[in-house]
């Protein structure tokens, strides 16, 4: 293994190591990932298997992208048009009628 003196380096030389060593460091255990795949669908595959005969069919985890459609849960009594899904930031008429004296549960939908 090449050895690098450290102690000559800059912060910002230092920063670029950090971040080639994190770099490599992912790398390879998505390498080792893959050849752990690899093998043990060919090992499946040589006794007659699918990974899904196995496994089930794997739902990957979304990352990002739409999610279902939630109904309103909160809603608006001056103003029928204005809902809220109760997810994510509160809306300004949200909170003002909250400032105001209301009560979170004065405001659900029934």
């Amino acid at each position: 293994m090449a050895s690098v003196d450290i102690t000559k380096l800059s912060q910002s030389e230092l920063d670029a190591l950090i971040r080639q060593a994190q770099d490599r460091k992912e790398n390879l255990h998505r390498e080792q990932l893959d050849n752990v795949r690899g093998e043990v669908i060919a090992f499946a595959r040589e006794r007659g298997y699918s990974i899904e005969e196995l496994f089930g069919k794997a739902s990957r985890a979304r990352k990002g992208g739409k999610r279902g459609v939630v109904p309103p849960k909160y809603r608006n009594p001056g103003n029928a048009e204005q809902t809220w899904t109760g997810r994510g930031k509160r809306p300004r008429w949200f909170q003002a009628l909250l400032d105001s004296g209301k009560k979170e549960a004065d405001l659900l939908i029934k």
